[in-house]
């Protein structure tokens, strides 16, 4: 029986996180046990140079006090805290006097050291001693384990220990969201683009196959391969790849929902929602464009955008937050539950989605298996997921997406081809079932190629 090694270790080290990579791991994982009884799948972790298996993703109830909430906490503060000294030092006095930008950095600095840095690091080893059930245990690997790196890997120090795997006859697939620190570095940190680039190295040279999350990443993979290593070496490699599922796992109904996000939606006029991190590449600058011409129009249409705050964002924080419409008809969630997620999908009018490039865009697929119509920017991705059930905009104009807007708004018809209700997606389940099928697959037909090659 073949055994699928699914690594998870950054959502296990990171059970808090809820983007979209983490949406994907978490569900995949949950799904695994019951998808295949001719192959068994296991959730592992690489952890000080050794592999666990996991028994919980999620950290186990404790007595006392959440630890695991208190740092995820002063983490977030943390990127808080730089974002607001990046938008300090634009305005009066620190970007007059350098001085000043250094005495607010050094304040921020000494401050983040003292009430966060420090703290994480004390509970980090109040962590590490907590006496709870153990979430992983040590597993023995075998020669003809497949390693599915299914988690964002290239943050992690494994290689050497999936190299010794590899060498012991472990084979390694990689699953790829996308390239897109590759392909538009322009909207990624400097040194994800560095680390992400190295990570993309290894997995040329060590990885057996490959599976994406949508044909158009498969397709961009495969080239980038072959200017890689070589059309030869990319020959002995497979590539496949596989759909994201659509539920939210989050949600606990018993929960409240967020008494503001509540009141954007007792009002008559109709609310288009922006869900993704802020971000330079989800283009929530065009948005704001787009809906600023829709409202000089005369449009009484809201936009919601919820979203964590991410990376490259200072002034578009700045622009929303100093906005005249803001909490009229302009709104921002930063830190909703997936139960207040779930209610602004159940009731807004319709999703708007300008992303300038993406893997795949899960919100698309969350909100349209829930009945929201989409609207997207006319890139490939989107053509692959959404078809004629989505209506599309040209990002090189505001005023397409304003049109499509105010086009709804005062006919009540959605602008698509074909109408939502003949729109079908996966589950996670049959997403994961996805996923595995297409891994078993190409490994049997490796098995039969060096059978009939011994013959």
């Amino acid at each position: 029986m073949t055994r699928l090694l699914v690594d998870c270790t950054y959502v296990y080290d990171h059970p808090n996180d809820n983007s979209g990579i983490q949406r994907v791991v978490r569900n995949v994982i949950r799904e695994l046990p019951t998808i295949n009884q001719e192959c068994e799948c296991i959730p592992v972790v690489m952890l000080q140079g050794k592999l666990y298996e996991v028994k919980s993703l999620a950290p186990l109830p404790t007595k006392g006090l959440d630890l695991v909430g208190l740092r995820a906490g002063l983490e977030q503060f943390a990127n808080l805290l730089w974002l607001r000294q990046r938008t300090l030092e634009r305005r009066r006095p620190f970007n007059q006097s350098v001085w000043a930008r250094r005495l607010l950095y050094v304040g921020c600095r000494l401050f983040a050291l003292g009430c966060l840095s420090i703290p994480i690091r004390v509970l980090d080893r109040l962590l590490k001693r907590q006496q709870v059930p153990p979430r992983s245990v040590p597993l023995e690997h075998r020669a003809g384990d497949q390693l599915v790196l299914l988690d964002s890997s290239w943050h992690s120090g494994f290689f050497p220990l999936a190299e010794k795997l590899k060498r012991e006859g472990v084979g390694i697939i990689s699953v790829v969201y996308d390239l897109i620190p590759l392909t538009h570095p322009q909207f990624c940190d400097a040194g994800l683009v560095k680390v992400f680039n190295h990570w993309f190295d290894w997995i040329a040279r060590t990885a057996d196959g490959y599976i994406a999350i949508s044909t158009t990443i498969r397709d961009q993979l495969r080239e980038e391969m072959v200017r890689r290593i070589g059309e030869q070496q990319v020959r002995e490699r497979w590539f496949d790849y596989f759909h994201l599922g659509s539920e939210l796992d989050l949600v606990d109904a018993t929960s409240a929902i967020d008494s503001k996000l509540l009141r954007v939606f007792t009002q008559p006029e109709p609310v288009f929602l922006m869900v993704s991190t802020i971000e330079p590449r989800k283009n929530h600058a065009y948005l704001l464009d787009a809906f600023e011409r829709a409202w000089a129009a005369g449009s009484k249409a809201r936009l919601c955008i919820v979203g964590k705050i991410g990376w490259k964002c200072e002034d578009l924080i700045e622009r929303i937050r100093r906005h005249p419409q803001l909490n009229s008809r302009l709104f921002m969630f930063n830190n909703l539950s997936d139960h207040s997620l779930e209610h602004a999908y159940q009731h807004a009018t319709a999703l708007v989605f300008p992303s300038y490039v993406e893997g795949f865009g899960l919100p698309l697929v969350e909100a349209m298996q829930r009945g929201l119509p989409a609207m997207g920017s006319d890139i490939e991705v989107f053509r692959e997921i959404g078809g004629e059930f989505m209506a599309y905009f040209n990002l090189e104009d505001p005023q397409s997406l304003a049109d499509l807007v105010t086009g709804m708004e005062n006919s009540g018809v959605f602008p698509a081809s074909r109408p939502l209700d003949q729109w079908q997606w996966l589950s996670w389940r049959q997403a994961s079932a996805q996923l595995v099928e297409r891994i078993e697959r190409h490994i049997d037909e490796v098995i039969l190629d060096r059978e009939t090659a011994c013959e």
